[in-house]
């Protein structure tokens, strides 16, 4: 795909919602509205934050294949990213993406133990728009 990156980025950067996949213990793929990444580096490595606690998290540690999906709504394309998804709970982690205001989700703060950083990272892809999907390799 030409320009996937800088297609694809600008696309995540403008959505508000973001999907995230993990694989359950009888091997069912679950989904999940996520709050748009914290932070990404290209299409290849994307952040979020969730809960330690969460089932997501457990899933993730046992299985740590993982998919996200990102829709624009606007113009009815969107963008499947496959990798897999790695816990992070390392301070270095949390204080990178950590944003004040989250308290509420967090109350002791960046180092609350049941806040944890979700690393995601892709290694292909298939977008689509204007009637047409498209497989593509994330470098």
């Amino acid at each position: 795909m030409k320009d996937a990156e800088k297609t694809i980025g600008n696309m995540i950067d403008k959505q508000t919602v973001s999907f995230i996949a993990s694989i359950d213990e009888d091997g069912f793929p679950n989904m999940k509205a996520m709050l748009q990444p914290r932070k990404r580096e290209g299409i290849k490595i994307i952040y979020f934050t969730t809960n330690t606690s969460s089932m997501r998290v457990v899933q993730y540690r046992k299985n740590d294949h993982a998919s996200v999906y990102f829709c624009d709504r606007r113009f009815f394309r969107g963008v499947m990213l496959r990798g897999t998804m790695e816990v992070l709970t390392d301070s270095t982690s949390k204080e990178m993406i950590w944003r004040e205001g989250v308290t509420m989700y967090y109350p002791e703060g960046v180092t609350d133990p049941d806040y944890c950083v979700l690393k995601f990272t892709a290694f292909s892809g298939r977008f689509y728009s204007e009637f047409k999907s498209e497989d593509f390799l994330v470098e």
